[in-house]
């Protein structure tokens, strides 16, 4: 977006303890006022109070509560700034067993409550001419592992709904980026082990990446970014 537009208000889809608990931090600390949407808002009382965030309970997949979602939008933000989309459901198995209903299920997930909510937010985007929407990949966006298909299923379109908004909406001053989060995040529940320091992607570090992204100049816009940690192979 043009440097004279500093953004000052997001939403962060899919929150949970670890990258979008980062990202809300992250964002919180530069002023911006935050909307943090998850299936379990219990689990995130302690960091809305943190960072002054209201949560909202939303469903990604269900079109109805993600038109509730933005309503609430309206309502504690005014304007959109900045959305983040990061839900995603990992299903394995073998191609031969998986359960029909499950993959559909991790497919509404993972990619069509992407474009519901990629949706609701270049609506208002669109109409200021401004603002930014970033999708959260992973290693399965760009290739799919055995035992995983319904994840790169997901991750597939969802990269590819990312580049096609990035096409229509750049244009109309809206920036659209995908992230791919190549490597595992660290967390407490998997920490990485002492002799390979920096061997999992560090979840603020995601963040300052993210907040680059969402502040860069339009006219050097990027509308995908790969992260990976730096022995990963590639």
């Amino acid at each position: 977006m043009p440097a004279s537009n500093a953004p000052e208000t997001a939403l962060i889809v899919g929150v949970g303890a670890g990258l979008s608990a980062a990202l809300a931090r992250h964002f919180a600390a530069r002023g911006l006022r935050l909307v943090l949407a998850a299936r379990d808002t219990v689990k995130l009382e302690e960091l809305c109070g943190e960072t002054g965030a209201e949560a909202v309970t939303c469903d990604a997949a269900d079109p109805r509560l993600v038109d509730a979602l933005f309503a609430a939008v309206d309502r504690h933000l005014g304007r959109l700034d900045i959305c983040v989309y990061n839900p995603g459901r990992r299903l394995r198995g073998a191609i031969t067993e998986l359960d029909r209903e499950e993959v559909l299920e991790a497919l509404r997930i993972t990619a069509f409550g992407g474009f519901l909510v990629g949706q609701q937010a270049a609506r208002r985007m669109v109409a200021r001419g401004r603002g930014c929407i970033l999708f959260t990949g992973a290693s399965a966006s760009l290739e799919g592992y055995a035992g995983s298909a319904p994840f790169a299923m997901g991750k597939f379109a969802l990269r590819g709904l990312a580049q096609s908004m990035a096409r229509e909406l750049h244009p109309q001053g809206v920036h659209v980026a995908h992230v791919v989060i190549d490597g595992q995040i660290r967390s407490a529940a998997r920490p990485e082990p002492p002799e390979r320091p920096d061997s999992m992607l560090d979840p603020a570090a995601i963040a300052a990446t993210y907040w680059h992204l969402a502040t860069q100049h339009r006219s050097a816009w990027s509308d995908e970014l790969v992260v990976r940690p730096w022995v990963e192979p590639f």
